[in-house]
């Protein structure tokens, strides 16, 4: 197997103006499971969290907003994230999280073993969280995160972000990205301009790209044919990654896509600026 191969960027956890990132744009507020919550904080904090997880605070058109990722676990109601000020003052902001139904979908899996992976698979499975747990988790202040994106691949689009998955009948965890298919060796190129955080394989998603946008923004490409970069490298908007592939739990050739806000996976179609969440 291919171990996974990582590369951390300037990871900052101190306060100062810093702490801030001036955007070009904000990304599409969903106050639901799985959304995005835009919070103008009505002040200059230098840093926040959510669920014991570091937001971003970003300055956009000279006003400050927390920009957070909700979990998909997250229940209806009234939701507290936490602000500290530049001399260490303590705030806390609320936002209301509205219900949404996801939809079920059921797949056949043709090995069994990716389905109900045996004592050496579970070893393996084990470790590749971990390392991807700890990429999630990268916070990145040299970068400026870019919330309008391209489509990753051309492709026929699901809207599968949130639904509750069952594999040969057996319940799973609710799938969190955006599945795009696509035929074999179609290009994949990146939505927004970022650096390479890991490449690598994996158990269940195949050939891996892990790409860090900034401030807590990092974005997760998956079942690929190819990589075509390396770890630490800088990568433009639109520039080629790889090819899409069948490798790791699939049913078929297609790229899964998600995208992390706050060590929180949130529904990709928020950041493609088509005011429409399916």
């Amino acid at each position: 197997m291919k171990q996974l191969t990582a590369v951390v960027i300037g990871i900052f956890l101190g306060s100062g103006a810093a702490a801030q990132v001036v955007v070009d744009s904000l990304p599409e507020s969903l106050l639901a499971p799985g959304g995005i919550a835009v919070v103008p904080t009505q002040g200059e904090a230098v840093s926040g969290s959510f669920r014991d997880q570091r937001i971003m605070l970003a300055q956009h058109e000279g006003e400050q907003y927390a920009i957070i990722g909700i979990p998909l676990d997250a229940e209806p109601g009234p939701q507290q994230f936490k602000l500290t000020g530049a001399g260490g003052e303590q705030s806390e902001l609320r936002f209301d999280v509205t219900y949404k139904q996801y939809r079920e979908r059921h797949l056949t899996i043709a090995n069994e073993r990716q389905v109900n992976p045996n004592a050496e698979d579970m070893e393996r499975i084990t470790r590749e969280s971990a390392e991807m747990r700890q990429a999630f988790s990268t916070w990145s202040e040299s970068l400026t995160p870019v919330f309008s994106m391209r489509p990753p691949v051309d492709g026929v689009r699901s809207s599968s972000f949130g639904s509750r998955s069952f594999f040969n009948g057996q319940p799973r965890n609710p799938h969190s990205g955006m599945d795009i298919a696509a035929a074999e060796g179609t290009p994949i190129h990146a939505p927004a301009p970022g650096v390479i955080l890991a490449t690598g394989n994996y158990f269940f998603n195949g050939n891996t790209i892990i790409m860090d946008h900034g401030h807590g923004l990092i974005s997760l490409y998956c079942h690929m044919n190819t990589i075509d970069v390396e770890p630490g490298v800088a990568i433009k908007a639109g520039e080629q990654i790889g090819r899409v592939g069948s490798t790791g739990r699939v049913t078929g050739p297609h790229l899964h896509w998600s995208v992390n806000l706050n060590n929180v996976r949130v529904d990709p179609v928020l950041f493609l600026g088509e005011n429409s969440v399916p």
